[in-house]
């Protein structure tokens, strides 16, 4: 692998799975493995563009995992890929998309392409997105009225509706931007 590839970490306590995605993602970018949360904070540095992040493993879990790596301030793009169903618990964590197993090879590689091009936009029109994914993940997995219930969730519409505004400017100037059209377009 050029050592040009973005680096790709692989976070799974199932080797199996953890083995699959890097294999799947091995021939376009650079990958790590790890099979546990403590092994993959070692792995963890600024040459990480996206993180592939199991949510629930023994040990250091994958949403500690997380909240450290965000404690780190590093740039690194997080999916968490799991088997969780989502819940409201999901609006205030910092990752950037959510991914329900099983997860097709298709959706994983086009998952991180997506992650790979945000990581060029400013930290408002990601925290922008970061919002939109979780909206978009709630909405999938929530019933209309269970949503309309949910103080948590109104919140996050807001705070959408208020960053959809402000990132209006920016969606302009970027319009020409094929990448930026594809992905705004898939979350809207």
């Amino acid at each position: 692998m050029a050592a040009d590839e973005p680096t790709i970490l692989v976070v799974d306590d199932e080797k199996d799975v953890t083995d699959l995605y890097a294999t799947w993602l091995e021939d376009s970018f650079d990958v790590r493995r790890a099979y546990e949360g403590h092994e993959a904070l070692n792995l963890l540095d600024n040459e990480v563009n996206v993180v592939l992040l199991d949510r629930r493993m023994p040990g250091l879990s994958g949403d500690e995992v997380l909240a450290e790596l965000r404690n780190r301030d590093l740039r690194s793009r997080v999916v968490m890929v799991t088997a969780v169903k989502p819940d409201f618990d999901i609006i205030e964590m910092g990752f950037d998309d959510y991914l329900v197993k099983p997860v097709s090879k298709d959706d994983l590689y086009t998952t991180v392409e997506g992650m790979l091009t945000r990581v060029e936009y400013d930290d408002q029109m990601q925290k922008y997105f970061s919002l939109v994914s979780k909206k978009a993940v709630l909405e999938t997995e929530k019933s209309e009225e269970e949503l309309a219930d949910n103080d948590e969730y109104r919140r996050l519409e807001s705070k959408v509706e208020t960053l959809r505004n402000s990132v209006d400017d920016a969606r302009e100037t970027l319009s020409n931007h094929d990448d930026f059209v594809g992905a705004f377009q898939d979350l809207t």
